[in-house]
């Protein structure tokens, strides 16, 4: 690859990812920060998934797809010389933007399905979660390495209606519905800001984060901020924590006795006291 294509790819890398990836290179302990180089999606495929599902892209995920067909993004840390995998950032192809039906999962004739299992509570100030039923269309975005999914939700309308934008929403493994963002740009900031921590997505949640997420999450904190800030000043963004002091055993050094300090130089003088007037002789 000519010195040319390289500044390109880098270009077009830094655009992806907002930044984030020259920030995590730059992050102690961090290594392989890889991203996997996909070509535009074609417009034909994106009709095509259009016309298949009755749904029409929101406009900021269809011009996505014409920049990128999907998003993967991984990085690791260093211990003990052997990197660890960390962080994972997945946009699912076209392709796999799969519909998500609450069919029944086994083959019995009165086995549960995920309509029946779902949580019908709604939440006061958030939308209304979503259904598998008729009353939304879902589709998978995110698979996050078996933790649960993230989902792209379709509200079905009543003819005459507008036709309501997709929200994103979390749906975890225990098939309860967290609302994440209104629209597919705001997701995908979130998403990048999270740096792709594991588990990062149960801070959306009442319950929280696992022992071990919280562990990573305390040493690699997300950003909380703008992306928009990235290009302003990246050294300052940078967690200074060294991943490799933190897992590394305390090293027994000799325990030093302190020297008891000596006597005064000048000690109190030992003349006696004058007696009150009156006193007895002695």
């Amino acid at each position: 690859m000519g010195e040319k294509s390289e500044k390109v790819l880098a270009a077009h890398t830094e655009k992806i990812t907002l930044g984030i990836s020259r920030i995590l290179e730059s992050s102690p302990g961090v290594t392989e920060v890889k991203i996997e180089e996909k070509p535009p999606a074609e417009r034909r495929a994106l009709v095509s998934w259009e016309q298949k599902h009755s749904c029409t892209l929101p406009e900021d995920l269809r011009n996505f797809y014409l920049m990128t067909d999907g998003f993967h993004m991984s990085w690791s840390v260093k211990l003990e010389d052997n990197p660890v995998p960390v962080g994972s950032m997945v946009i699912n192809s076209i392709s796999n933007l799969i519909h998500l039906k609450g069919s029944s999962s086994y083959s019995l004739p009165n086995s549960p399905s995920l309509a029946d299992l779902e949580d019908d509570s709604d939440e006061e100030g958030l939308p209304d979660k979503p259904h598998f039923d008729s009353r939304n269309v879902i589709f998978e975005l995110d698979p996050c390495d078996g933790n649960g999914k993230v989902c792209l939700v379709y509200r079905k309308h009543q003819p005459g209606e507008a036709t309501p934008d997709p929200t994103i929403w979390f749906l975890d493994r225990a098939l309860y519905w967290h609302f994440l963002t209104d629209t597919f740009t705001a997701y995908y900031r979130v998403l990048l800001c999270h740096l792709g921590l594991p588990q990062w997505q149960y801070s959306f949640t009442s319950y929280g984060l696992s022992p071990q997420a919280k562990q990573w999450m305390n040493m690699y904190k997300p950003i909380t901020f703008s992306p928009l800030q990235l290009s302003e000043d990246p050294d300052s963004f940078i967690n200074k924590l060294d991943p490799n002091k933190i897992f590394k055993g305390k090293n027994k050094t000799p325990v030093t006795k302190k020297k008891l300090p000596g006597p005064p130089k000048n000690p109190p003088s030992t003349s006696k006291r004058p007696e009150p007037p009156g006193a007895p002789k002695k």
